[in-house]
């Protein structure tokens, strides 16, 4: 125990995205526009759904609650590298980094299950209509929506002390943007074995399971698709499945790639386009594709839209002589 508070240093040095300066300033505005466009376009489908009583359905809940989470996980890793990039001292002190691994953790594995949860729902409702509503009622919603964040918050306490047990004596600066666990195993000056271990088991058990339950709900939704008459209907459905599949997809495929290869074998470079991709990329990818595409949410933001525009015209009622 002597020797680890000898080797656990009081901070940490984020090299980044790059260490040239022209994609270091790229690097920055990408991070800037997306993540503005991250809480925009996730906060307007939370105002939305929230203000729009034909919008309070299941499908609708599970998608705010989506939405919640990209807000979240986006605001616990851009922040610091817009921070880091326009700073002289990239510096992080270890209760921050330690903050970040476990929020990251939480809500990393929370949109795993989430999605799992959401495909589920749409399998419900295209495959099992009658029986809709009585199936997906508001408390196995609630039960539902509890959910991913029990298991985040589970294997965020099983995977950050581990992580931190370590000692860390090659070096204090860690080749990447944000405190993510694999970076950290490889700073380690002995054979982070156990570590492996319990990352490889939750991407097993978490991130491959809720994929292949996933794409199991879209098998199903896709063969009932196929029995529509309407070739219309079939390609706007085809279309919609598609999208969600894409997006799905890319956050699970990334995020496995990081998890389940030993952090030996990285390339410290390739981790970051991956860990860049699911955590500012596809939570800002989701209320595009899942929402803001849908007619229903769209009349939503213009019916909002028109109700702020109407407030605004309005004249102001002269003030009264006492």
């Amino acid at each position: 125990m002597e020797n680890f508070n000898q080797t656990l240093p009081k901070r940490f040095f984020l090299l980044g995205l790059s260490t040239i300066p022209h994609v270091q300033v790229i690097g920055f505005l990408l991070f800037l526009v997306m993540y503005i466009m991250t809480l925009v376009g996730n906060c307007l489908l939370l105002i939305t759904v929230r203000t729009s009583p034909t919008l309070h359905t299941p499908m609708y809940f599970f998608l705010s609650n989506l939405s919640f989470i990209d807000i979240s996980l986006s605001s616990t890793v851009a922040p610091v590298i817009l921070i880091n990039t326009l700073s002289i001292d990239t510096s992080i002190s270890v209760g921050a980094c330690v903050l970040q691994m476990f929020c990251y953790l939480v809500l990393a594995v929370a949109e795993c299950v989430l999605l799992a949860i959401m495909a589920y729902d749409r399998f419900v409702a295209i495959c099992r209509p009658l029986h809709y509503s009585s199936i997906m009622n508001i408390r196995f919603c609630i039960i539902l929506a509890l959910i991913p964040w029990i298991v985040g918050f589970i294997n965020a306490s099983i995977q950050v002390p581990l992580t931190w047990r370590l000692p860390f004596c090659r070096t204090h600066h860690v080749n990447h943007f944000f405190c993510e666990v694999p970076a950290f195993l490889r700073l380690s000056c002995i054979d982070p074995w156990i570590n492996e271990i319990a990352m490889y088991v939750a991407a097993v058990s978490i991130a491959m399971c809720s994929f292949v339950l996933t794409l199991i709900s879209y098998v199903y939704i896709i063969s009932s698709i196929l029995r529509i008459h309407s070739s219309r209907g079939r390609h706007a459905v085809f279309s919609t499945c598609f999208s969600h599949l894409t997006v799905v997809s890319l956050y699970y495929g990334t995020l496995l790639s990081i998890y389940l290869h030993p952090p030996s074998s990285h390339s410290a470079e390739k981790d970051k386009i991956a860990s860049f991709l699911y955590t500012v990329a596809t939570p800002m990818l989701n209320p595009i594709i899942y929402s803001i595409r849908n007619k229903d949410v769209k009349n939503g933001i213009i019916r909002n839209n028109k109700k702020i525009f109407i407030a605004l015209s309005m004249p102001m009622s002269p003030l009264r002589p006492n």
